[in-house]
Parts: C-alpha cells; structure tokens; sequence
C-alpha cells in the first residue's frame, strides 16, 4: 500500500512535467523562438533574477545572522512576519507591493517628488522577485548560521578578532554552502514568480514580460512558444535545485 501510494504521488507530481518536456521536444517547439518574445522574456528573467539575488543577498545575510545570533522580544513574530510571503497568495503579495510602492501607494507621492516611479517598470519586477523569494534564503542562511559553533566564534573574539572581522572571516566562511544554497533556491523561485509581478509590475513585451508572464499571454495564441518557455523555466529550475541540494550541508550523524 505504501509503495502504491507513493508510486501515485510520484506520477502524479512527476508525470505532467515529464509530458510536458516531451511534448516540447516532438513537436519541436523551438521552432516557435523568432517573433515570439521568448528571447526577450529569457533575458529579462536572467537579468532580473540575478539583480534580485544581489539584492536578497545583501540585505537577507545580516537579518539571517540577527535571527540565528541575537534574543529579542518579539523575534518569533518577526520571524513569522519575514517568512509570510513563503505562504501568501501571489495575487495579495502583488497587491502589497502597488499600494505601498505605488503611484497612488504610501511611499508613493514621496517617490514622485524625486521623479521616481517603479510601479511597471523592470525596477519593480526585481522588488516583486525578491519579496516572494527572499525568505528561503533567509530561512536558509538563519539555520546555516545557526549550525556554526558558538564556541569557534568566542576563541576568535578571545583572539582580539572585531565583529566585522569575525563575520566576514569565520562566519560566513563556515556558512557559506547553507547560504549559496538558499540563494540558489531563492534564485529558482524568483524566476518562476508570477502573480506579484503581473499586479505590481504588469506584462510588457520587452519591458516587464518575463518567462512566466509570456506563458500566460501567448498560451491561447502560440501553442508551442509557450511551451518551450515552460521546457526551459523547467531545465533551469532543475539544475537550480540539483545545485542546491549538492551544496546542502551534509546531515549530522547521530550515535
């Protein structure tokens, strides 16, 4: 009964992926590439996704580090409050970022007044990527942080070493696999956002169009452009989760 049912999760979950990558390849859906704007969307989506890595990178490493080191009233909400785009409908998270980024959005006539408008521009594709994605790096780089050993950290400080020193020296150092590999699943999950992107940044060919978003527009019009984009979200985000669990830190063994 187990091996039943496993078998029919496995095809279940496994089996419209594998038709989907066939039907790609025998119907010769490359084909479709000239005129479609997949090019377009494929290089917008590397492009953005890359500038959302940096930028989930450099702000989620030191909020990993406060959540893995530090003890503070109201850490667990906190903690809850940065993971909730993880289980938010795409569609609120879109909505989220309009009326706070948007023209007519809190921060908006402040943005304004400097000339700066980021609702549908590729600006704001990059801010609905990282929103929706950041949080498993966090969730990542916090337990890569956390399986450091305290005590190498308090030898190093006993060795005249600075904050800055220590972290940039030991910590990151020793935390560098669990944190490439949730930057690399957060990398995979940005590339693959759509419902955030479609509301706050919209879908202009060229512009704000990414690999997803032409899917949903060409689907009734280009059969199989909008398969083979699909063909290739899906070999990019297998080779972006073989990566990152090759680079996962290996289980403890326990005696």
């Amino acid at each position: 009964m187990i091996l039943l049912l496993g078998g029919l999760a496995l095809l279940f979950l496994a089996g419209p992926i594998f038709v989907l990558v066939v039907r790609g390849i025998t119907t010769r859906s490359w084909e479709a590439l000239p005129g479609s704007g997949v090019s377009q969307a494929v290089t917008l989506s590397l492009f953005t996704t890359c500038i959302s890595g940096l930028l989930t990178f450099a702000l989620g490493t030191p909020l990993a580090y406060i959540f893995a080191r530090w003890q503070f009233r109201g850490k667990r909400l906190f903690n809850i409050l940065v993971e909730l785009p993880i289980v938010l409908p795409p569609a609120v998270a879109g909505l989220a970022l309009l009326i706070t980024f948007g023209r007519r959005g809190l921060f908006g006539p402040l943005l304004d007044t400097w000339g700066i408008a980021l609702a549908f521009t590729p600006v704001a594709v990059i801010l609905a990527q990282t929103f929706v994605s950041a949080p498993f790096y966090i969730r990542a780089a916090q337990l890569g942080f956390e399986t450091i050993s305290r005590e190498i950290e308090d030898a190093a400080r006993v060795d005249g070493a600075s904050s800055w020193a220590l972290f940039r020296t030991i910590t990151l150092p020793l935390a560098s696999r669990a944190l490439v590999a949730g930057l690399i699943l957060s990398w995979a999950r940005a590339l693959g956002e759509f419902g955030a992107t479609v509301l706050f940044a919209g879908s202009i060919q060229g512009r704000t169009q990414t690999m997803p978003l032409l899917i949903y527009n060409v689907l009734e019009r280009d059969l199989n452009a909008a398969i083979w984009t699909g063909v290739i979200l899906i070999g990019l985000a297998t080779f972006a989760l073989l990566l990152s669990q090759w680079l996962k830190p290996p289980p403890t063994q326990t005696t």
